[in-house]
Parts: C-alpha cells; sequence; structure tokens
C-alpha cells in the first residue's frame, strides 16, 4: 500500500526501516522525521505522517513480542496514542481553537 505519496514510499518499505532502526536499539524513540531521514526522504506536505505513526507502533509492538521481553516491560502504545489523539486532536489543530481565523 502506498502510504506517501510525495515521495512514493510503501507501507513494506516503511516497516523495513523502522525494523532496521529497531534492531539498532530496540527502545530508542522512532519518529516519522527519523523514518524519512532513514530513507534518505523528506516529508514534503506530511499528510502521510498520522499513516506512519500507525505503522510505527504497530511494527514496534509486533517486534517487541516476538523479542525476548517479558511482557510485563512491553507497553501498548497504540492505546496511549490514542488516548492523546482524542484528548487532543478533537479541539485544537496545530495548537489553534477552533475559531482561530488566519484572515
Amino acid at each position: 500500500m502506498l502510504i506517501c505519496h510525495c515521495n512514493i514510499i510503501t507501507e513494506k518499505e516503511i516497516e523495513q526501516t523502522i525494523v532496521g532502526l529497531l534492531d539498532e536499539d530496540p527502545w530508542q524513540l522512532i519518529v516519522p522525521a527519523k523514518v524519512y531521514h532513514a530513507m534518505r526522504k523528506r516529508g514534503r506536505c506530511c499528510g502521510c505522517f498520522p499513516n506512519v505513526v500507525e505503522t510505527i507502533i504497530r511494527v514496534t509492538e509486533h517486534y517487541h513480542a516476538r523479542s525476548e521481553a517479558s511482557g510485563a516491560d512491553i507497553v501498548s502504545h497504540l492505546d496511549r496514542v490514542r488516548g492523546l489523539r482524542g484528548q487532543y486532536g478533537s479541539r485544537t489543530h496545530e495548537r489553534r481553537t477552533a475559531g482561530h481565523r488566519a484572515a
């Protein structure tokens, strides 16, 4: 599936990059900019970043589930991110209130 239309990046390419980053350091913080930097690409419109975040969470959870870490060490990141999205995403957009007008 095509994730980034600007750079023509597929979901498979992003997953492989994330696994490569996790192989280097399994507990590092991976963000879309880090994934794009590892792929030698740049976010252009950045409309794909929410999908990239979902892919990062999914791949990271599967990676740690397959590793030798105990269940207590694995945190459900997806639930925490979705909770934050619901908390912040509905009221504001880029720290602006819904009534904000640029012009």
